[in-house]
């Protein structure tokens, strides 16, 4: 009887098989989603247009005698616009290199959330030097 339970099971499974193998081809799997989506262009050109408002009021508080705050940026920014130009394009390279590399190890949400905590970040520096600025 045993014997008998065995064959009709292996039966069943081969004739399983087939029957998976005869349905055709699997499905495509979902494509990864592009990098420089809408929303991934949109925000990076929110990045970039603060990144340059935080140039612009950091040069124009340096020229009323305050100082940089952050110790980073301080060597760059103290080079005049040539300086500014280049902390601030390392600034927005970091930022946009994170956001790839998360992109990159299909980690979309974080992704989405990185980009958006940096925009509010640089977004507060910017209105910490406007209000400095009045």
């Amino acid at each position: 009887m045993k014997y008998l339970l065995l064959i009709l099971l292996l039966c069943a499974a081969v004739h399983a098989e087939n029957f998976v193998a005869a349905s055709g081809q699997l499905p495509d799997a979902p494509s990864p989603r592009p990098f420089w989506s809408l929303e991934n262009r949109v925000t990076l050109g929110m990045l970039g247009s603060l990144i340059a408002a935080d140039a612009i009021t950091t040069q124009r508080g340096l020229n009323r005698g305050l100082r940089e705050a952050n110790p980073l940026m301080r060597p760059f920014v103290t080079r005049g616009a040539a300086g500014e130009a280049a902390g601030s394009a390392l600034g927005f390279g970091a930022g946009l290199g994170a956001a790839y590399l998360l992109h990159h190890a299909h980690h979309y949400k974080a992704e989405r959330i990185t980009l958006r905590l940096i925009v509010a970040g640089e977004s507060a520096v910017v209105a910490n030097n406007v209000a400095a600025l009045r």
